[in-house]
């Protein structure tokens, strides 16, 4: 277990109170926009995704069945998101509530027996609504059937973790999510970032600490998710700079692994194999290629050519399962580089590619709106976001912002 954090935690990086509130709201707003595009056309395929929508650029209307991992209620309006923001709103009360227990002068030290005796309070809270519901209508009892769902195969792991039953725990986490590398941690690794932002190794310790549902590497890839998001904090952040994170943030010793080494950067190095080999395709090469521009498509036919060329090297290197921890990694890298750190460019790359666009796109929304601030994302989408989360999914992001800022600098 990763503890050693210091009271340097708390350090100036250089950020005005009022810029850093911009950044921690960007990165939770930045991810609500993500996972608001892609919530319409989760794991469908870049074809279905053209035929029905041509190009997205925007928000749109979630038209889909209610799922316990997905929207929660049908025909949800544009702005509505699924798992992955209310994933950010839980583990951002978790973080406050630790905060609350901190005594004065203490560093924060998330601590993952409590981060799991949480998650089994909100599951038992969901198991007691459930029984509760009143009435013979059926809708209601389903509205709270979903919300047990979403963390019933949570509170499976964490529910042995708590009670130090290892056997327990060992074999629940090796059937979670059928034992696939799910894409767990990734979920809430960004707000962990915020928790140290500038800080990648803290960041990267603390999600790490608190991976408890991931297998393999992907655990790994939990903490550089969230130590990417906290290095996105940096006033001169570049793709160089989450390049020597990746490199060298590395507490656990991946890199010394034998047979595979460090799979999470040799992820890196394929994403950015992907972009230079795309960024090579030239008009010239067009002449040779088929394809029709979608409908509305907002940029030149370069620009396509040169997308259609990365998504067929990321469809080469596609998992079985698209919640697959490494495939969210590399598409999340790859659209990073390919839209040298533009927002609104890296969330078309992820959203038009389809498989699990919505939670690539909430984690690679996390990173650049970190990086961005709120001030700097699209009037349009972060106003939306931010009203249809509070009004329609009770997740007030400006208020969650504002109080795990204030945790931040210690006046909570």
């Amino acid at each position: 277990m990763n503890t050693d954090y210091t009271e340097s935690d708390y350090q100036d990086i250089g950020l005005t109170d009022s810029l850093l509130y911009d950044k921690i709201l960007g990165s939770l707003v930045g991810s609500a926009i993500g996972d608001a595009m892609g919530a319409p056309t989760e794991m469908w395929s870049r074809w279905d995704i053209g035929e029905e929508y041509g190009h997205v650029d925007g928000l749109d209307l979630v038209l889909r069945e209610p799922s316990p991992e997905g929207p929660w209620d049908f025909n949800l309006p544009p702005g509505a998101g699924t798992d992955d923001t209310r994933w950010k709103a839980l583990m951002i009360n978790f973080v406050l509530s630790e905060h609350d227990l901190m005594p004065d002068g203490t560093a924060f030290q998330p601590e993952p027996r409590r981060f799991a005796a949480y998650l089994n309070g909100a599951y038992e809270r969901s198991v007691r609504d459930l029984k509760e519901t009143a009435g013979l209508e059926p809708e209601p009892f389903e509205d709270n059937m979903r919300r047990l769902t979403w963390l019933q195969e949570w509170a499976r792991v964490s529910r042995p973790y708590v009670e130090d039953d290892i056997d327990g725990y060992r074999n629940a986490l090796s059937r979670f999510y059928g034992g696939e590398m799910a894409c767990g941690g990734m979920l809430y690794a960004p707000v962990l970032g915020l928790s140290f932002p500038g800080r990648p190794e803290k960041a990267y310790a603390a999600a790490y600490d608190l991976g408890l549902f991931d297998l393999g590497y992907a655990r790994d890839i939990t903490g550089m998710t969230a130590a990417l998001t906290a290095a996105a904090f940096a006033p001169d952040a570049t793709t160089d700079t989450l390049a020597s994170v990746l490199r060298d943030v590395d507490p656990e010793g991946f890199f010394r692994s034998r047979l595979l080494g460090r799979v999470a950067y040799q992820q890196y190095r394929q994403a950015r194999a992907i972009v230079r080999e795309a960024r090579r395709v030239t008009e010239a090469d067009m002449e040779e290629m088929t394809f029709r521009l979608p409908d509305g498509y907002p940029h030149d036919s370069l620009t396509f050519a040169q997308t259609l060329k990365a998504y067929e090297l990321l469809n080469k290197a596609k998992q079985d399962a698209p919640f697959h921890a490494g495939e969210i990694h590399l598409i999340n890298l790859t659209a990073l580089l390919f839209s040298n750190l533009e927002f609104q460019s890296a969330m078309e790359f992820i959203t038009n590619y389809g498989r699990d666009n919505d939670t690539v796109a909430a984690v690679t929304g996390s990173i650049l709106g970190a990086m961005h601030g709120y001030s700097q994302l699209p009037r349009d989408q972060r106003e939306l976001v931010v009203k249809v989360n509070r009004e329609v999914l009770g997740i007030d992001l400006e208020q969650l912002g504002w109080e795990l800022t204030e945790a931040v600098l210690g006046r909570r």
